[in-house]
């Protein structure tokens, strides 16, 4: 019998935060359905955890996580909306306990990179008795595509904060096979896989690489972070735009920019660049409304 894997796609507390789709927590959603369906692309029974789903699970509701874990022996586990959010890291803390004691061989955590509360997950993982693969992901490409960045780049512009930071932005199907080797493969557990795109990038410069495949002017709207908070409060509550422009702040400082080589680690070949996402989510339809 085929090992059971758990992807847990935890949606709520409150849809609004999917909707609003600020960038921590719309694109763990994206990226654990591309997992999924990796998974079972490969033929891997998997078990699907969402407070929906046909076994459901809440991190708010500890008694769902013991039936989600139960006959598993390999789980992804995302945090939903954020780490940052208050009591994520005692719930995570124990959620890694139950599944020890249910005999969890290997979980595999997508983690951030720079941000505080995400190395703090780390180490409850690294330290739970379990054995483990981080992912520590730069923000995702599928943010200009699937997220919250799509309706302004529909009416031609990318507001962001951090000026010229550069970010290298990675495409989240790079992730999705990243975790799905860690799960599938042999020679990842204890690893961290830091990854990043191919290379630094500002948001103006994505901006270009925008107008360029859309054949449409895409222009760089550089906003302070009190304009980004007041975006994220319209679009959520007040403490939702505490937390995500608490994030934004931290890791938008110039600390994470750098590349590095964890996907070319994990898998054994470079990372898509922005512009080969950007021209595959193009044919596929994301900006149909652009023209």
């Amino acid at each position: 019998m085929k090992p059971k894997l758990w992807v847990g796609l935890r949606l709520t507390t409150g849809e609004n935060y999917v909707k609003s789709a600020y960038p921590r927590h719309r694109r763990h959603w994206e990226n654990r359905t591309r997992v999924a369906a990796k998974l079972e692309a490969k033929g891997v029974s998997v078990r699907r955890g969402a407070r929906h789903s046909q076994t459901p699970f809440d991190w708010e509701d500890q008694s769902t996580w013991l039936p989600i874990l139960t006959g598993v022996t390999k789980a992804y586990v995302t945090y939903f909306p954020d780490l940052a959010f208050p009591g994520a890291i005692e719930k995570l803390e124990a959620f890694a306990r139950i599944a020890l004691d249910t005999g969890l061989q290997h979980i595999v955590l997508l983690s951030g990179r720079g941000e505080h509360f995400a190395s703090m997950g780390e180490e409850v993982i690294r330290k739970s008795g379990l054995g483990f693969t981080i992912v520590r992901s730069a923000w995702f490409a599928q943010n200009f595509s699937e997220g919250y960045l799509r309706d302004p780049i529909l009416s031609g512009v990318l507001p962001m904060p951090g000026g010229d930071i550069a970010e290298p932005i990675i495409d989240i199907d790079d992730i999705a096979d990243v975790v799905v080797a860690a799960l599938t493969e042999n020679g990842h557990l204890g690893e961290r896989y830091e990854v990043t795109g191919p290379r630094l990038m500002t948001f103006a410069k994505m901006a270009e690489v925008l107008t360029v495949t859309l054949d449409r002017a895409i222009r760089h709207i550089p906003i302070g972070f009190e304009d980004f908070h007041a975006n994220v409060a319209a679009s959520g509550d007040t403490f939702v735009a505490d937390v995500f422009t608490a994030i934004a702040r931290e890791t938008l400082d110039g600390r994470n920019a750098h590349t590095t080589d964890g996907v070319e680690r994990a898998l054994g070949r470079k990372p898509r660049d922005f512009a080969e996402f950007a021209q595959t989510a193009m044919i596929a339809g994301a900006w149909q409304n652009a023209a």
